[in-house]
C-alpha cells in the first residue's frame, strides 16, 4: 500500500522485469540472487504481472491471448491446432471459473472477464508469484468480489500473490502482511492482523488521517450563475431543473446510472437536450461544444475518467495543462508562445503541488493522483468560473483524496462555483452545501446540508432513494 506516487507501481515493474533498478541491495528468489533483463525471463522464473492497464490483444480470442506464447500446431506444419489450443486454453478458464467461449473476441468480453483471462494466462504459464496492480479500480463490486475468490483460490494452490492497492478496505479483506510504501521507501512491513485502518492511514501519509468536516461557503442567493430549465434528453435527462449559486458547492448524489454524468454532458455542450434551456449569469446559454462552454461561459468539466476523456497520455504535462487556453496564447500566426505556456504549467503545478521533474514529463507516467491533478489544472488554467467536477477521488489514494476535498472547499472560497458529482457519501456531505439526489435520470429529492450532520444526512439521503425506488 502506498499514496500515489509513493513508488508501488515502479516496484512492481522492477519485480516483473519491466524496468531495471538503479542500485540497491539484491533481490532473492528462494534464497537465491534474482536478476532478470526483461519481463521474459521474469516469467520464465514463473513471475506473472497483471497491471491495472490490461495487456491483452483486443482483436485477437480468449484462447489465443492465453496460449500466445505456447500455440499448438499440427506436427511440423506450423498451421495452428484451433480444436487443441481451444481445448487447453478452457482448461485453464475453468480453473478460475470463467464460462465462456475460448474462441471468441477478447475484445467482447468485459473489463472483469479480461482481467480473469489474464489470470488464466498466468496459470498456463506455471506461475509460482502473482503480482497484480490496482486490479479492482475498473471493476464493480461484485466483480471484486470473484477477483478475491480467484485470488484465494490461486493461494490456496501454493501461488504467493503480491498485491497493490490503495483501498484499504479490500486489502484488510484479503491479505496476510501489509507492507507500506511512503516517498519510495518501505516505511513498516507487519501482519494484516496488527494492522487496522488508521494505522494504514498514518504510515501512508505520515500523519494522522484528517477526519474534520467543512463549514459551508457563505453564498449570495442572488447571484444565480447557473440556470437549467426543464432540461429533457430521451433516457439521459428527465425534466431537470435546478440553480447553482456563485461559491456555491452543489452536490449531484445518486448510484452509478442514475443520470448525474449524462446531464453533466448536457451542460459542457458534449450532448444536446431535446427540450429545456440553460442560463448563465441571468442570460440564455447557447452551448453547442465544450469549446463554447469553455471560451464563452467559463464552465469546465474535470471528467470523471481522466486517463480515457481528460488527459492524453502521451503528451507532456505542459501541452495538457496549457490545451484549454492555446488560442488564447497564439498570435496571428497561431503560434502559441512557449514561454507563456511554461508560465502558466509551471504556476498550476506549484499551486497544486504536481509531483514532475519538468514540463516535458509524459502524463501517462504520472501516478494517478497527480494526473487527476493535471485534470484539473487545465481547467484552471482557463480560469473556469463554473466547474463540474465529476467523481473527484475515484482511483486515488487516502492522501490524495484528502487533498482533492480541501481543494474544493477552497477553489469555492475563492469564488468559483462548482457541482460535485460523487458517489462517495462521505465526500459529499463533507463539501455539499446542498444536494441534489438522483435516481433513474430525474431529481427525486433536494437536502439542506448545511449542518453536515452525516448520520442525519445519510439516512435522509438513503431515505430518499429508498421512497423513490420503492
Amino acid at each position: 500500500m502506498g499514496e500515489n506516487g509513493a513508488g508501488k507501481s515502479t516496484l512492481i515493474k522492477i519485480l516483473s522485469g519491466y524496468q531495471k533498478a538503479d542500485k540497491g541491495s539484491e533481490i532473492l528468489l528462494h534464497n537465491e540472487a534474482y536478476r532478470v533483463n526483461n519481463t521474459r525471463e521474469a516469467i520464465e522464473k514463473g513471475i506473472q504481472t497483471v497491471y491495472q492497464e490490461l495487456q491483452v490483444i483486443p482483436q485477437a480470442s480468449v484462447a489465443e491471448n492465453i496460449m500466445l506464447d505456447k500455440l499448438s500446431t499440427r506436427g511440423k506444419t506450423g498451421i495452428l491446432n484451433w480444436h487443441e489450443m481451444n481445448r487447453v486454453a478452457n482448461s485453464y478458464l475453468e480453473k478460475i471459473g470463467l464460462k465462456i467461449d475460448p474462441s471468441i473476441a477478447i475484445s467482447r468480453l468485459s473489463i472483469a472477464q479480461r482481467q480473469l483471462v489474464v489470470i488464466a494466462k498466468a496459470i498456463a504459464s506455471e506461475i509460482k508469484i502473482l503480482l497484480m496492480d490496482e486490479p479492482t479500480a475498473s471493476l464493480t463490486k461484485e466483480d471484486a468480489k470473484n477477483l478475491f475468490k480467484v485470488t484465494a483460490q490461486l493461494k490456496q494452490s501454493g501461488v504467493l500473490v503480491i498485491y497493490v492497492s490503495h483501498v484499504l478496505e479490500e486489502v484488510l479483506q484479503i491479505a496476510d502482511k501489509i507492507s507500506i510504501l511512503r516517498d519510495g521507501r518501505c516505511v513498516i512491513s507487519d501482519d494484516a492482523g496488527n494492522m487496522d485502518r488508521k494505522t494504514i492511514i498514518k504510515y501512508m501519509i505520515g500523519r494522522e488521517e484528517d477526519t474534520s468536516t467543512f463549514s459551508t461557503v457563505q453564498i449570495d442567493k442572488s447571484k444565480k450563475v447557473l440556470e437549467a430549465k426543464n432540461i429533457t434528453k430521451q433516457k439521459k435527462a428527465s425534466n431537470i431543473s435546478f440553480d447553482l449559486y456563485e461559491r456555491e458547492i452543489l452536490g449531484f448524489y445518486g448510484l452509478v446510472g442514475a443520470g448525474r454524468t449524462d446531464l453533466a454532458k448536457i451542460l459542457i455542450g458534449q450532448d444536446k437536450p431535446d427540450s429545456g434551456e440553460i442560463l448563465i449569469n441571468g442570460e440564455k446559454a447557447k452551448i453547442r461544444s465544450i469549446y463554447d462552454a469553455m471560451s464563452k461561459y467559463g464552465l469546465g468539466y474535470v471528467t470523471e475518467d481522466r486517463r480515457k476523456d481528460g488527459l492524453i497520455l502521451s503528451d507532456t504535462l505542459k501541452s495538457n495543462i496549457t490545451i484549454t487556453v492555446w488560442d488564447r496564447l497564439s498570435n496571428w500566426f497561431n503560434y502559441v508562445s512557449g514561454k507563456k505556456e511554461a508560465d502558466i504549467s509551471w504556476k498550476q503545478i506549484e499551486d497544486l503541488e504536481i509531483k514532475t521533474y519538468g514540463l516535458k514529463q509524459i502524463v501517462g507516467n504520472l501516478s494517478g493522483g497527480n494526473q487527476q491533478k493535471v485534470n484539473v489544472a487545465k481547467w484552471l488554467a482557463a480560469d473556469s468560473r463554473i466547474l463540474i467536477i465529476d467523481e473527484p477521488t475515484v482511483g486515488v489514494d487516502v492522501g490524495a483524496k484528502e487533498y482533492f476535498t480541501r481543494l474544493i472547499w477552497n477553489l469555492a472560497k475563492q469564488g468559483k462555483s462548482i457541482i460535485l458529482i460523487s458517489s462517495d457519501m462521505p465526500e459529499i456531505i463533507k463539501l455539499a452545501g446542498r444536494i441534489l439526489i438522483f435516481s433513474e435520470n430525474k431529481i427525486v429529492g433536494e437536502i439542506d446540508n448545511t449542518s453536515k450532520d452525516y448520520t442525519a444526512i445519510s439516512t435522509k439521503i438513503g431515505n430518499c432513494i429508498s421512497e423513490f425506488n420503492i
